[in-house]
């Protein structure tokens, strides 16, 4: 039989786009601030065959009507992809805003 265990701790890792001091909201902080959910159906020209097009469905939060995220990936796209941009198709909706938050005003408490 071995001695008793001890416990091996390791601090938590700090998710991505948080602080030290602790977590920012993340994208329902981005909400508040007028992000949206974005969504491109981007069609391009395969890189072997240029007469044949796909679709590509892209998804993130950003910022209505300058798009600058979805800019930004276009760019990559354009700089570093072979497949051709033929047309870009985008919708976007606000799923949260500063109106449809409220305080309850109650407290809670668990046993």
């Amino acid at each position: 039989m071995t001695g008793p265990r001890t416990p091996i701790t390791k601090p938590l890792a700090t998710p991505a786009g948080a602080s030290s001091a602790g977590i920012d909201g993340g994208d329902l902080h981005r909400q508040l601030r007028g992000y949206r959910l974005t969504t491109a159906e981007i069609l391009y020209h395969m890189p072997d065959h240029p007469g044949l097009l796909q679709s590509f469905v892209w998804q993130n939060l950003d910022i209505a009507p300058r798009f600058p995220v979805l800019k930004r990936f276009l760019d990559f796209w354009s700089r570093e992809i072979d497949g051709k941009l033929h047309s870009v198709r985008i919708a976007s909706l606000g799923l949260v805003s500063a109106g449809d938050l409220r305080h309850l005003g109650a407290d809670l408490r668990l046993q």
